[in-house]
């Protein structure tokens, strides 16, 4: 892997098992947009601009001492995905699931605003989620200027702890606003450390999350694949059930049943197999939609 400084950003040559369309659009991340070929996001206080060409991926509004410092976590640049693959492609489903989206990589996103994010998605549709999370972050997050154009940072906790329930529901929450709210204060007086999450083991961290309002069994499994490097937490909501239905119908017929199932036959990559398994069933078998 090669990285090299651009007027405007970086070019990173050599990188394998990196597409932009399967990383941000596999339902992990909600603050990407894509125009043409262009994805513009909003990361961590940072407006950034990536472009995927022949091979080659430009970041645009970085320089290479930030890429070392944060974009190569981000991205998992650390990560032998080769050697997940061929470990996953034993099982013959996974193996055309990895063909599909071979360019998946699973993000290292924030766990602060992974968790709001995720509370906002449960019975929600992607298009719903960014736009709820573009309203919030208008109302109560720092305006970024880039190439002309005004972003919004994603709120602190404080920020959202002490917004009225009428106030995030006007943002387009509903129901969610009382619970993003309250946990919110949860985050905000220290009562979890979400970074602390990631030294914690799986159930710890699982268990403690599930204290928090609006956090369910699956959204806390999102929280912690997404962004507490917990490669065996396994999200299961109505479209992976439906998908596990369909490719392994005997070992589906609860949730308790399939995360027994995940663990036994993928144990800690159970999260990167159901990446590939939820965006093959989704975009490449049409099972479902994610709208």
């Amino acid at each position: 892997m090669e990285v090299t400084e651009l007027s405007n950003g970086i070019c990173i040559k050599g990188v394998s098992h990196f597409y932009p369309e399967h990383i941000f659009e596999c339902g992990q991340a909600f603050r990407w947009d894509r125009k043409g070929q262009v994805y513009t996001g909003v990361v961590d206080g940072r407006v950034a601009e990536l472009v995927f060409d022949r091979g080659d991926i430009i970041i645009k509004n970085t320089s290479i001492r930030e890429y070392e410092l944060f974009w190569m976590h981000y991205f998992d640049m650390d990560r032998d995905y080769g050697k997940i693959k061929r470990v996953l492609s034993r099982d013959p489903v996974v193996d055309k699931a990895v063909k599909f989206g071979w360019g998946i990589r699973i993000l290292n996103q924030d766990p602060w605003e992974t968790l709001i994010s995720f509370i906002i998605s449960a019975n929600n549709n992607i298009s719903r989620i960014k736009k709820i999370i573009k309203n919030l972050s208008r109302r109560y997050g720092s305006s970024l200027i880039w190439n002309g154009s005004e972003f919004f940072s994603f709120p602190a906790p404080d920020a959202l702890a002490n917004a009225s329930i009428d106030d995030l529901m006007d943002c387009g929450c509903g129901y969610r606003a009382r619970y993003i709210k309250e946990t919110a204060g949860i985050i905000y007086r220290g009562d979890i450390d979400l970074d602390g999450l990631k030294k914690a083991s799986y159930e710890q961290a699982h268990k403690e999350l599930l204290a928090c309002p609006g956090v369910g069994p699956k959204v806390a499994d999102c929280i912690l694949l997404f962004s507490c490097g917990k490669g065996e937490a396994f999200p299961v909501d109505v479209w992976i059930k439906r998908t596990m239905q369909h490719f392994y119908p005997r070992h589906s017929g609860s949730n308790k049943e399939i995360r027994q199932f995940v663990e036994d036959r993928f144990g800690r990559l159970a999260g990167f197999a159901q990446q590939y398994l939820y965006y093959y069933a989704r975009d490449g078998l049409r099972l479902f939609t994610k709208d």
